[in-house]
C-alpha cells in the first residue's frame, strides 16, 4: 500500500491563518453575498436605506446582515452624522481570499506533485 505524502507544518499553518470561519461564514450567505455585491460597486459608502433595494430584506434584516459582514471585517463602518455608511473593506477581503487561494495552490504543490500527462 503506496503511504500518504505528509502534509508540511507550513502547509497547514498557512492554511490556518487564511481558514478564517467568520469571514467563510459572512459570505456563506446569499443575502450577504448580494449586500456586498452592491457595495463593492457603489462609488461611495452606502448607508442601509440605500443598499437595501437591493434584496428584498427589511431594513432590520439588513442592518443585521450587514452587521455580520462588519463583524467579520469584510466591511467597513463609518458614522456620518446620525448615519453609518458601509463600504467594503478590500484589503481584508482580497487577503482572505487571495491568501487562502496562495496557501492552497503552495500546499497542493508540497503534497501532491502534479500527475505525469499520458501521451
Amino acid at each position: 500500500m503506496a503511504q500518504k505524502p505528509r502534509v508540511p507544518a507550513a502547509c497547514v499553518a498557512s492554511l490556518e491563518r487564511h481558514l478564517r470561519p467568520e469571514v467563510f461564514r459572512a459570505l456563506g450567505d446569499e443575502t450577504r453575498l448580494t449586500l456586498l455585491g452592491r457595495l463593492a460597486l457603489a462609488q461611495e459608502p452606502l448607508t442601509v436605506t440605500e443598499v437595501s433595494g437591493c434584496c428584498g430584506v427589511h431594513l432590520s434584516g439588513v442592518s443585521r446582515h450587514l452587521g455580520v459582514l462588519r463583524d467579520a471585517g469584510v466591511i467597513r463602518a463609518e458614522k456620518s452624522g446620525r448615519e453609518v455608511r458601509y463600504c467594503v473593506d478590500c484589503e481584508v477581503l482580497t487577503e482572505a481570499l487571495r491568501g487562502l487561494a496562495d496557501a492552497i495552490e503552495d500546499c497542493r504543490a508540497a503534497c501532491c506533485a502534479a500527475p505525469k500527462r499520458r501521451k
